[in-house]
């Protein structure tokens, strides 16, 4: 990761919130009319998700699993006291990239790759994070990017 990718991103936490919001929602449109996540699924094949005990409850009644079973099969608490995946790629990956508990997903995949929430200032780390993950993230940040690098 660049040395000005990252001086950049410390002064797009000082931009103004709801312009940065629009710019990222705007870029976010963009990349999804050309990128298509099933031909990558990158995400799921090297980063877990954090589950909520609501994701939890709900796929183990997906799965018709008890809630303890559904954790020692497949889940861990990790560092930072989180559940997430024993291991990648994500063991609901199925067939053509496509999630097979897709109706049930976790609540962080459904919000992934996050260039689409609001307070984006807020979660400007996992952002830069991502562009190592996802083919579009990093479309958004190119286009952050050069909005913002130039003469504000």
């Amino acid at each position: 990761m660049s040395k000005e990718r990252k001086q950049l991103f410390r002064k797009l936490k000082k931009s103004k919130p709801k312009s940065l919001d629009q710019d990222f929602q705007r870029f976010h449109d963009e990349a999804f009319e050309v990128i298509d996540c099933l031909e990558c699924a990158n995400c799921c094949k090297t980063t877990s998700p954090i589950f909520y005990d609501a994701d939890i409850n709900r796929l183990s009644k997906t799965l018709k699993m008890k809630r303890a079973e559904f954790i020692d099969t497949y889940l861990h608490i990790d560092s930072e006291g989180d559940y997430v995946l024993n291991e990648t790629p994500c063991p609901f990956l199925g067939h053509e990239n496509k999630c097979i508990v897709y109706e049930s997903r976790p609540t962080a995949c459904k919000e992934y790759p996050h260039t689409n929430r609001k307070r984006q200032h807020q979660i400007l780390p996992l952002t830069l994070k991502n562009t190592e993950v996802c083919p579009a993230v990093e479309e958004v940040v190119k286009k952050i990017e050069a909005l913002y690098s130039g003469p504000q």
